[in-house]
């Protein structure tokens, strides 16, 4: 009985901790990542910020470590042209970069969608009845699941994109974060987790 107990309150526990959650960012520093390209990226007050670099180019932080199917959990806000991007089965040479992308910009420019870089473009963006689900200047969460050739979007909790492909479904590579070109963006990140399915 004591045993049944024990094991109960750790499986409680374990899900209360978000257990299988890996924290890909310390909220200290950029360890386990690479700054590709001459744009900022840096941790203030546990958080973490791109912004834009006096080349005014595209930017990214990648994960040293490549991902094939798993649950990633992102929050940000976005200050500025918020116009940035999650991406994932990624390759980068420089700041070429190859893979998909989950869209992250203002309001009206499909966060949420997912973009092939380098590729065939616009895959599929969001329904327009579903843009209000960002809130600008507030902290928004984003969730990216990728699993064998489907992936899907979730943004504050409403599904925004169901994507089934084989090309990514073959594919793997890093997380990166984008901060897009031609200056003037910031965005601030502050929790970036994954579970791997």
């Amino acid at each position: 009985m004591i045993k049944k107990i024990l094991t109960a309150v750790l499986l409680i526990t374990m899900l209360s901790t978000g257990f299988g959650q890996t924290k890909l960012f310390n909220g200290k520093n950029l360890k386990g990542w690479k700054v590709h390209g001459t744009e900022k990226w840096y941790v203030e007050n546990g958080e973490l910020i791109c912004e834009s670099g006096p080349d005014k180019q595209y930017g990214y932080l990648a994960t040293e470590k490549d991902y094939k199917d798993f649950e990633l959990t992102v929050e940000f806000k976005q200050e500025s042209n918020g116009n940035s991007g999650v991406f994932f089965h990624s390759t980068i040479d420089g700041t070429k970069i190859t893979g998909w992308q989950a869209e992250v910009a203002p309001l009206g420019h499909h966060t949420g969608g997912i973009y092939e870089s380098y590729g065939r473009g616009w895959l599929i963006q969001p329904d327009a009845s579903l843009e209000s689900v960002l809130k600008e200047g507030s902290w928004n969460t984003l969730v990216v699941k990728m699993k064998g050739d489907v992936v899907e979007t979730f943004l504050n909790g409403t599904k925004m994109a169901t994507f089934k492909d084989e090309k990514i479904g073959t594919a793997t590579g890093k997380i990166a974060l984008q901060i897009h070109d031609g200056g003037g963006v910031k965005v601030r990140w502050r929790k970036v987790e994954i579970k791997k399915l």
